[in-house]
């Protein structure tokens, strides 16, 4: 699909139409250029409530040579937001067939442009396909779609940065998509590691390095070393810098990266395995959210880990039992290999402290538990800083993506370093309470400013997406698969809040 923004008043292939519940007539506004034959088409299914603009709703009607339309709702205009237009867009993104054409036309009655750049971002957001294994018949029909976005004047240049700007964002929303949906003989650790690397050279403020697993080994990463070990494709951790030049503390954004995961030792049961391909969706998310960083122009200093393995049984596998000891010199009780992600991230968030950084967010398909807790509606928040976790939790409000905060009790922390044998231990005393637990965990590994032992602890955010990265099907930004969550939520936070 490509989308552009016009102060032209004509109509280019079919018209898209959004209408406020209760319009009985094409709104006057947008009546310039409409053949008469089409707009008395449309007057006549509203007047007489074929079409009553319910939110997502849409109709198409055929008006012969004088044109086409697709109707879309937008809900009652007293309580309709940025979010419905925006799920008005994808509404009509998911409906397009071969019959709409190749050329799209969208005109508002007056909404503003906030309201407009959403309906585009919508439209763009569910532009997309994972088809990269199918097989594509000769004579396809491989036309893209043209969308013309209509306004005035006064309008048009502060619509067309807006969207330029989703367009750089949905970049990285879908290239979070990809990585994620991605099978997982063919993306593992080192594929990775490549397409960042490869990536990084398209972008002269982006550095990437690579740590293998001999290096890993040296520098004490027993967490990333032993969840990996099991597997033919050795884990590594890929380090992104941009803008490494700027001075001062910067976001550190941290991604669990388990591109594929049989539990390990502790094996999962058969069923629905296949989507544990889906369990890199943390390092997925910060991957696409440097992209998008990096298509919006961002000038100020990021930098991201991402903790990448693959957690297979095996002779060298780590088993329940063993005892690790983590980049932070701290040990592990292992009491179950299923509790992988943790492992990792702990030595993705110690490695963070290296760089002093504003804050760190770390971002996992973490826990079952969370999704018993939340279902597919909300991602886990825990943080230890109240402030941050609100910041967090209202730059996802803007853009639609929900963070629920939890909380990180004492009575977590103190289960979590309960071992009698090492320091912590990565599976709670009981089935009550995983994901608090689980975050009560990360935040042992969470450094002190400067390293220095009695110091303040660096502000850290978790987030769990094991209900939210994939399998929502209320996310009608995406039709299946990778949902590409929370890419828009930091962008947002750190370029705007």
């Amino acid at each position: 699909m490509e989308l552009n923004v016009s102060a032209n008043e004509n109509i280019n292939g079919t018209l898209v139409l959004p209408l406020y519940e209760g319009s009985e007539s094409v709104p006057e506004s947008c009546e310039v250029g409409m053949p008469n034959s089409l707009k008395s088409q449309i007057n006549r299914v509203l007047s007489d409530g074929d079409f009553k603009a319910k939110k997502k709703s849409t109709m198409t009607l055929f008006g012969g040579e004088d044109g086409k339309a697709i109707l879309v709702g937008l809900g009652k205009s007293d309580d309709c937001t940025s979010h419905d237009f925006r799920k008005a867009g994808a509404a009509v993104t998911a409906g397009i067939k071969k019959s709409h054409g190749s050329e799209l036309t969208v005109r508002f009655d007056n909404v503003g442009v906030a309201n407009m750049g959403a309906f585009a971002e919508g439209m763009m957001l569910r532009d997309y396909s994972y088809d990269n294994y199918k097989q594509k018949d000769d004579d396809e029909d491989k036309t893209e779609v043209s969308v013309r976005i209509t306004c005035s004047e006064a309008e048009a240049e502060e619509l067309t940065k807006l969207v330029v700007e989703y367009k750089g964002i949905c970049k990285g929303v879908h290239l979070s998509r990809d990585l994620g949906n991605c099978p997982p003989n063919d993306m593992y650790p080192e594929v990775f590691a490549d397409m960042a690397w490869e990536w990084a050279k398209d972008f002269d403020n982006v550095d990437v390095t690579i740590i293998n697993y001999d290096q890993a080994i040296k520098a004490g990463m027993g967490g990333l070393v032993a969840v990996g070990m099991g597997s033919a494709r050795k884990p590594c951790m890929v380090i992104f810098e941009m803008n490494k030049h700027v001075e001062g503390r910067c976001p550190l954004l941290v991604g669990k990266g388990i591109t594929f995961d049989t539990g390990g030792i502790s094996l999962k049961p058969g069923t629905n395995m296949d989507e544990m391909k889906y369990d890199m969706g943390g390092s997925a998310t910060v991957f696409g959210t440097m992209e998008a960083l990096a298509q919006t122009g961002h000038e100020g200093k990021v930098v991201a880990i991402t903790c990448m393995a693959e957690n297979m049984p095996s002779s060298n596998a780590q088993r329940p039992g063993d005892v690790i000891t983590t980049l932070s010199g701290k040990t592990v009780e292992v009491l179950n290999t299923d509790a992988e992600g943790r492992l990792v991230l702990s030595d993705g968030l110690w490695k963070a402290g290296e760089f002093d950084p504003e804050y760190i967010i770390d971002f996992a398909t973490l826990t079952g538990a969370c999704v018993v807790a939340l279902g597919h509606e909300a991602t886990g928040l825990w943080s230890n800083d109240d402030d941050f976790r609100t910041r967090i939790h209202e730059a996802g409000n803007v853009v639609g993506e929900l963070a629920w905060p939890m909380p990180l009790l004492p009575a977590f922390e103190k289960e979590m370093t309960d071992s009698k044998i090492a320091d912590t231990r990565n599976l709670g005393a009981g089935r009550y309470g995983g994901a608090n637990t689980a975050a009560a965990f990360l935040k042992q590994f969470v450094p002190n400013r400067g390293y220095e032992k009695d110091g303040e602890q660096i502000t850290w955010a978790h987030m769990d997406i094991a209900g939210t990265y994939w399998g929502s099907k209320t996310n009608t930004m995406v039709k299946n698969g990778a949902t590409g969550i929370h890419v828009r939520t930091i962008h947002h936070l750190i370029t705007k809040s």
